[in-house]
């Protein structure tokens, strides 16, 4: 049985691709800090996962998999070692914290004269995820640049044998409650939609059969479609419902103006997306009605304090809001729809969330024009930040609490 070492046994690891995995023929093996998650997929080799819409609900029980605790490098290794496939979904700012781990892994194959072409799937919201992981690989392998194996140095076999493919996850994973978990830690909820676009020109040998795999040239299209679609309506729902005082992302949608401003500013980056890559609108707009649709499944419980937590990286200069306003300003559309959702961002103040907390107090000390120079990248004289602070002053006006 061929093994897949995947890094992150959360909600995409075990909500997502370790079904995949699975019910492609593979053993998984997660690696993990969180000691009881590791523990108990240890102890069974399995975890029920359940696949739920608001009309019915089914339970799939993943098997063949295991773990090994992500603090302990050398065993991280031994399981790269003989494995065929990587993959990660950490989170952006975790994947610094397994890049030392993988090098390493890279680096016993090689010793052990193990010259098999692998490739690393990198499942994280991010553009180009794949040259960020990359280059942090090849920095720690840097390290033993001197060292070489089969007359090759380590830097000449990463470039050879290691390939990078990004890939665009739509499932939707809510945070588990206590009430949902039904007293096991290992289980988990999860949307049907199980498309899995991968970059395939990253990779090196052969594309591995995992099922839905959909290897796609160029991927650009694809990556910024999750981003600027996606990422951006589900994050202007969730800013929109907490100035609303709504809990769950379906109360959100299923508001009438809140429905409206998200598939306007969809509408937005659709049209921006069409043009730039020569898509037909038609075919981003059933994406979209699709989107919309998966958006008010109650049954996933999503919390506007989970989609909408950690703005400040979704402000970013890049993002699912700054990101797709610029695209579609590139395409002479005048993003009215998405700058609204930016302004309304600024306005996300959860207790509970560090990065909110920090943004308010650059507003309090910077004012809204901080946030867009320091975070948005923006000037505050150009049109994408004249419309947000126009947006942002009539909301504040309107909402004061």
């Amino acid at each position: 049985m061929e093994k897949v070492v995947h890094f992150g046994a959360g909600n995409i690891g075990r909500g997502f691709l370790g079904q995949l995995y699975f019910e492609s023929g593979f053993e998984t093996v997660f690696v993990d800090i969180d000691p009881q998650i590791v523990e108990l997929l240890n102890k069974f080799h399995e975890y029920p996962l359940k696949i739920v819409d608001d009309i019915s609900s089914k339970e799939i029980i993943v098997k063949n998999v295991r773990a090994v605790n992500g603090i302990n490098p050398d065993k991280v290794a031994d399981e790269i070692f003989d494995a065929h496939l990587i993959s990660t979904a950490v989170g952006i700012s975790s994947l610094s914290n397994i890049a030392g781990s993988i090098a390493q892994g890279l680096l016993k194959r090689w010793e052990n004269l193990n010259f098999n072409p692998i490739n690393i799937i990198i499942c994280e919201n991010m553009l180009n995820a794949d040259k960020y992981l990359r280059n942090m690989i090849l920095q720690e392998l840097s390290k033993e640049q001197t060292r070489t194996f089969a007359g090759e140095s380590v830097i000449c076999l990463f470039n050879e044998l290691v390939g990078t493919a990004e890939a665009s996850i739509g499932r939707m994973v809510p945070v588990m409650t206590e009430e949902m978990k039904e007293g096991n830690p290992l289980r988990i909820w999860a949307e049907s939609y199980s498309e899995f676009p991968v970059d395939k020109d990253g990779f090196k040998g052969d594309i591995p059969q995992i099922k839905n795999l959909m290897p796609y040239s160029p991927f650009d299209f694809y990556i910024k479609r999750k981003l600027y679609v996606h990422n951006a309506g589900h994050a202007i729902l969730a800013y929109l419902g907490h100035l609303k005082g709504y809990r769950y992302i379906y109360e959100c949608i299923s508001d009438t103006k809140i429905n409206h401003i998200c598939r306007f500013a969809l509408l937005e980056s659709g049209v921006a997306l069409s043009k730039e890559f020569h898509i037909p609108m038609e075919e981003i707009t059933v994406h979209i009605d699709d989107l919309m649709k998966r958006f008010g499944n109650r049954a996933l419980k999503d919390t506007v304090a989970r989609v909408g937590r950690d703005p400040m990286r979704k402000l970013s200069s890049d993002d699912r809001l700054i990101g797709a306003a610029k695209l579609a300003q590139k395409q002479g559309i005048v993003p009215l729809y998405i700058c609204f959702g930016a302004a309304i961002a600024l306005r996300f103040n959860e207790p509970e969330d560090d990065a909110s907390q920090r943004m308010q107090n650059m507003i309090n000390h910077d004012g809204v024009e901080g946030v867009l120079k320091q975070v948005c990248n923006l000037n505050p004289d150009e049109p994408l930040g004249k419309t947000i602070m126009m947006y942002y002053r009539f909301i504040n006006s309107n909402n004061k609490k």
